[in-house]
């Protein structure tokens, strides 16, 4: 068995390197296909150095780094193959390939970058901390009371952009000697002013109700995956009642570690389509778009594991159900909203209509999610966080100037 098992585990490395590779020559052609960026155009970087799978984290910051650059160019520096290729695809934001030392480098002394942004913690940002002289800001890809969420790793960014009083209450509780006050800013959740999207369905009077479950998890402390012990029954039961519309968006890393969970998605997705196949004015959604927005407004109810999409959607106001996860291992915050939500447990999942209707009809419940949406995001009138989050660029970009006028007399 082990033997099978290192077979698969070199197969896919072999599988990998190659997928890189021919990546890395279609970035080089696409690439020399364009314009080179003029010097000292650029101000503000976004450090991303995932590949294709880990985009969403980037690609829900597009249309606030869009906004901001009419104050601040905005670039993309990239350092995966894979990644460049989809952010070239994408061409949302002006984007730059540098995958090794040198290259980051050189385009460091072609532009004077006064604020690096990290949307994940991945260990090459680690590489990028080297260069000085500017300033180093986490921004992360969401909010939640994941322990992820207070990770030691804060520390070794010069600065960091939290959305509210929950995160910086939970920073300062885990992190030893560590200044929120100081080293933080909260700015809310911009992302949720540029909610988008057109519906791929027509609205009637079916009850619309957004599945989006995250992916099962690299260790037993993150294993909030519901795919396999809930999605499957519950998605089976609405798809059953010719009331519901089914809005399922699956995590993109869904399946990478386990084959039983990518056997679980890949079986609803069939069920998705069969159904729409019977009955195509039912319009069920699998959703493997790049945009976020319009499943958290459009949907009456959301079911969502324990991830950021819960507190995209407080910000809504709209009724949630939050998936209760089956392992015992899975760590869980009960200090925030996890300790006052709708829980949704495996066995509860063959009941999910009456559940669906049950958080609809509860006035009490919806007056918390408000009461919740602002300890985590603060004000959330439309434009609020995006006024917050370029004012905390000013801020920094006025610090460098002054640090750069000192170093420059």
């Amino acid at each position: 068995m082990d033997v099978i098992s290192d077979a698969r585990k070199a197969y896919r490395l072999l599988r990998r390197a190659l997928a890189t590779r021919a990546a890395r020559q279609r970035v080089r052609r696409m690439l020399a296909q364009r314009t080179p960026f003029a010097e000292n155009r650029f101000q503000i970087a976004v450090h991303f150095a995932d590949t294709a799978v880990n985009m969403y984290q980037i690609r829900q910051w597009y249309r606030p780094l869009q906004r901001l650059s009419r104050r601040f160019p905005v670039v993309v520096l990239s350092r995966s193959p894979l990644g460049a290729e989809a952010l070239l695809k994408d061409d949302a934001l002006p984007t730059v390939f540098a995958p090794t030392v040198d290259e980051v480098e050189q385009f460091l002394a072609r532009q004077q970058i006064r604020i690096v942004l990290y949307v994940n913690q991945n260990t090459r940002n680690f590489r990028m901390f080297r260069y000085g002289r500017r300033w180093h800001v986490f921004i992360n890809h969401g909010e939640s009371d994941k322990v992820y969420m207070a990770s030691n790793q804060y520390k070794a960014y010069d600065h960091a952009f939290i959305a509210g009083q929950a995160a910086h209450d939970r920073l300062a509780e885990a992190l030893w000697d560590y200044d929120v006050d100081s080293r933080t800013t909260m700015i809310g959740r911009p992302q949720a002013d540029h909610f988008a999207g057109d519906l791929p369905y027509t609205p009637d009077d079916r009850t619309v109700v957004l599945y989006a479950p995250t992916w099962e998890g690299d260790r037993a402390s993150m294993s909030y995956g519901s795919v396999r012990s809930h999605g499957v029954t519950l998605v089976e039961r609405l798809l059953a009642t010719g009331r519901h519309r089914i809005i399922y968006r699956p995590h993109p890393r869904t399946g990478v570690m386990d084959d039983d969970y990518r056997a679980a998605n890949e079986q609803i997705i069939s069920m998705i389509g069969r159904a729409n196949a019977a009955d195509p004015t039912a319009q069920h959604v699998h959703d493997d778009g790049p945009e976020i927005g319009w499943q958290l407004t459009a949907s009456d109810v959301a079911i969502v594991d324990v991830s950021a999409m819960i507190y995209d959607r407080l910000a809504t106001g709209k009724p949630l159900l939050v998936t209760r996860p089956v392992s015992d291992e899975a760590e869980i915050d009960r200090s925030g909203y996890l300790s006052d939500c709708e829980w949704l447990p495996a066995e509860r999942s063959r009941d999910i209509v009456d559940e669906v209707e049950r958080v609809r009809a509860d006035e009490e419940a919806v007056a918390r999610l408000g009461r919740w949406a602002t300890r985590y995001f603060g004000d959330t009138t439309p434009g609020a966080a995006t006024a917050r989050f370029e004012a905390a660029v000013q801020r920094l970009s006025d610090a460098w100037e002054q640090h750069h006028d000192r170093g420059s007399a």
